[in-house]
Formats: C-alpha cells, structure tokens, sequence
C-alpha cells in the first residue's frame, strides 16, 4: 500500500473521529433560507440577528469578548448590545444605526440561514431595497411602543412590490410595554390590514423582546397568551420558495473563449431549468441552437437548474453576446421597447421625464427614458395619487421607453429578470430599483431602418469578440423595425 493512500486513509480516520465529515455532510443536505430584516429606524433589527447567532451558538470566543471589551458593548444595564455583532462600519457603531446591508450566516440542525441586516433610515431605503432582492422571506420588526410607522409600511411595499410572498412580523421590546397583549393585538390588527391591502399570501405575527432573548429560541413565560411558534422555530419549518416552476431564463453575463476550440456562454439560470439537448432561442436575435454541454466548477453537469451559475456551449457557431438571453424554444419572450415600471426612487435630484438614463436588466446595460407619470403610491394610505415629479423614497408607476427594441418580462412572473436599475449617465449613481409590471407593445424608435450588409457584419463581429462594448444587436433592430413600420 502506498504512502498516499495511508495518509488518505489516516486523514479519513481523524475526519471520522472528529466528526467533520459527518458536519459537513450534515450542512450540505440543509436547506438554505434567505431572510431580510426590515422595518422603521431602531425597532431592533441588529439587536434581534445579533440575538439569533448568540443564541445558536454561531459566534466565536473571542468574537464575544471583543464585544464585552468595547465600552459600547453593555447597555446602561449591563446586558450586552449584541447589535453590535452586526454593525460593522465605524460610523454605525459611532451612531447606533445600520447603513449598510450587512449579511450574515448561520445553521441550526434543520437549516441553514443568509440574514440580510437592513437600515432603517428612509435616507437609505436604497440598501433596503438590494438587501430584498434576493430575500424568500421578510422579518420586518415592529417597536411596540410605537406601532405601524411610515417606514414600516414603505418596506411592507417594497418587499410585496419585489415578490416576497412570506412576512413574519415580529413585534418587538414587548418588556417595555409590559408584555400586554391587547396593544400586541392592536398592532396585529394594523400589520394585517396592510398585508392584506398588498396581497400578501402568508403572514405570521410574533411577539418578542430581542435584547431579553424572549419568545426568540423557545416560548416566553412573559407571554403565556401566545400560542404560536417561537421566531427561530417558525423560520425553521417555514416551506421554501417553490422556483422550479418558473419559465426558463438565461441572460448571458459573459462569453468565454480561450482558444479556438472553445466558445461558452457564462451567467446565471434565473429560472426553470436547461438541460443537455435542449433548443434554444437567442434573444434578441431569435436565432436557435441546441445546448451541447454544461460546464461547472466541479465539472459538466447535464442540466442546471435557477440559481446555478454555469456555463452553457451550443452546437451551432450562432452569435451571441453579453445580455442576450438563452430560452427553450417552446416559451415566449416578449420584444419590445416599451413598458409599464414600478419605481422606488433613490436619488436627491427628482426623476426628470425624458432625460436618458443608464437601465440595467440582467446583464443587459441600455438607454431609457421616463415618458410618462401614471401615479405615485401615497405611502400612507397605499392608495394611488396624481403627481407631477417623483422625489426621493418616493414610489412611482412610470412608462419606460428605450431606445432599442429587448426582451421583457413582468417581475410578478419572472423575478429575475422583470427587474432592474437605472443610472444617472453623469454621476454614475444609482438612482431608482424598478420593477416591469406590464409589456407594452413596441412602436417605431428613432433609428435608420437599414443596414449595409457590411455593417451587419461588422456589427455582429464586434458583439462575438468585444462583448463587453456592449454594442447593440443592428439585425433585431432591423427586424423590430421593419415589423413595427408593416403593422
């Protein structure tokens, strides 16, 4: 026998006795939930993620005594601040609020756990929205000495408007009013008349104390009157996102070719499922092609499923480039240059209607302009209002006009890709999140119908082997044209 071989063996055998091997294989079979935590400034976000890592035993040694250490780290008390766990910037700690998203990981013995810390502040409603984008579920907290603030129901808005489907409310500093149930109940009572005005489909209300630790691993004696599941509990057995079901998509985030033997297309499925042998459609080109492999890290795979980043080869040298988008054949895909967005509005200076703006959806970057204001979503009320400008933190239903012809989806159908960015040409700023609510058809843009058949080519040589120049598909535009001109 080998020296490699005793080693690999010996190896195995102190993985065995230390109980790695099986950990690991523990933690690969768990599922994983992506929760966000939201709500207005200072119900407790940090405190309640920093109370479910010390309570679950995630934290390290020396990660508490750092924390016992820092002067910050006790309240007038003596109980610990475990907010500080989370807030990791200077300036947090200096101000006691969150402005970043700050994520952290955690596992229990039935799953594992991506929190997503978000602030508060409406001056940062903006990381809000990043953190909610990827979110299956929303704890949004709610300080129970104040109730159901305006924030509280601008983050409600936000995650119903990104497709969350799952709240769990969590009422929280339940010791500072006593633990009285009739104003838990008053603000149950508020929480479920906004949910239900958004159509969120499941809601569970829990009251809490996070800084206490109550009703957060196992039931409060403070409590008695509630009969529901403790938070981590509930979040443990919470049913996952079902995204098999949704229709396949592939935007292309890069081509790879190493040499001449090689020319794959790398990016994300953002839904559904490709498989080896599948047809395929070019988007948005329509040109079509066979899926010859899949390619991993780890290897070729014969199909990937939403959320597995892979690269994907095609039997036929067909052109396709950076932003196009790969879907089975059998699904429709919707060409346009025009739709109906919602908008959450980021920036100091108001949207201006006309003026271009940087869009970016999936791995697509393109031009846009606002040509018409349906209606603002007084925040308040959710009730829907006439205006003339969209100012900062304000949420807007808005015509999108682009200036070439792409496909589009609906964000209620699919999420990742009906949703994007835009960005202020000049200062590079990110200025709103939207979301496609309705494809509207296409009409004429203002652009030369024709082509030479010299810069068609060249066109399509530049889109083969300089991807990232981004350069318009001139063919598709030809065609929308043509097409929008015959009808």
């Amino acid at each position: 026998m080998s020296s490699t071989v005793l080693e690999s063996t010996s190896l195995e055998q102190q993985l065995n006795e230390l109980g790695i091997r099986g950990y690991l294989q523990q933690h690969q079979d768990k599922s994983l939930l992506r929760v966000l935590t939201c709500g207005s400034v200072d119900d407790g976000k940090s405190t309640l993620i920093g109370r479910l890592l010390h309570d679950s035993q995630q934290l390290y040694d020396d990660q508490l005594d750092a924390l016992k250490r820092d002067h910050k780290g006790r309240n007038s008390e003596g109980e610990l601040e475990l907010a500080m766990l989370v807030d990791g910037l200077q300036a947090e700690r200096e101000q006691g609020i969150t402005i970043d998203v700050a994520y952290r990981y955690f596992s229990t013995t039935l799953r594992k756990f991506i929190l997503a810390d978000t602030p508060g502040h409406e001056q940062y409603t903006r990381n809000m929205a990043t953190g909610a984008s990827n979110a299956d579920v929303a704890i949004l907290l709610v300080d129970a000495r104040h109730g159901v603030l305006t924030q509280t129901k601008r983050h409600s808005f936000i995650c119903a408007l990104l497709g969350i489907k799952h709240f769990v409310v969590a009422v929280n500093k339940m010791d500072l009013i006593g633990y009285a149930e009739t104003e838990f109940s008053r603000i149950k009572k508020d929480i479920l008349a906004i949910t239900s005005q958004l159509q969120v489909p499941k809601v569970d209300v829990v009251p809490l104390s996070a800084l206490k630790g109550e009703n957060i691993m196992a039931p409060s004696a403070n409590m008695p009157w509630y009969q529901g599941q403790p938070l981590l509990p509930l979040l443990e057995t919470l049913p996952l996102p079902d995204r098999s079901g949704q229709h396949s998509r592939f935007p292309v985030q890069y081509v790879i070719r190493p040499d001449l033997n090689f020319r794959g297309f790398a990016g994300t499925v953002t839904g559904g499922r490709l498989a080896v042998g599948q047809t395929v459609k070019v988007y948005p080109s329509g040109q079509q092609s066979t899926i010859r492999s899949i390619e991993t890290f780890a290897g070729s795979q014969p199909a990937a499923e939403a959320g597995e980043a892979v690269t994907i080869t095609l039997q036929d040298e067909v052109d396709v480039s950076r932003g196009d988008w790969l879907v089975p054949v059998e699904e429709t895909v919707t060409l346009s240059n025009r739709a109906l967005a919602y908008l959450v509005w980021f920036n100091e200076q108001p949207l201006q209607p006309g003026r271009l703006y940087d869009l970016k959806l999936a791995s697509r970057k393109s031009s846009v302009s606002i040509s018409k204001l349906d209606h603002k979503v007084n925040i308040n009320t959710l009730q829907k209002i006439d205006a003339d400008t969209v100012q900062m933190n304000d949420i807007a239903l808005v015509e999108l006009e682009l200036t070439e012809v792409l496909p589009l989806d609906t964000a209620s159908e699919h999420p990742g890709t009906g949703n994007f960015i835009l960005v202020d040409r000049l200062s590079n700023a990110t200025v709103a999140a939207g979301l496609i609510q309705t494809v509207l058809a296409k009409e004429q843009v203002n652009a030369p119908a024709n082509f030479s058949a010299f810069e068609l080519e060249l066109n399509a040589l530049i889109r083969k082997h300089f991807p990232h120049w981004q350069a318009a598909d001139l063919s598709a535009l030809t065609d929308a044209l043509h097409g929008a001109t015959n009808k």
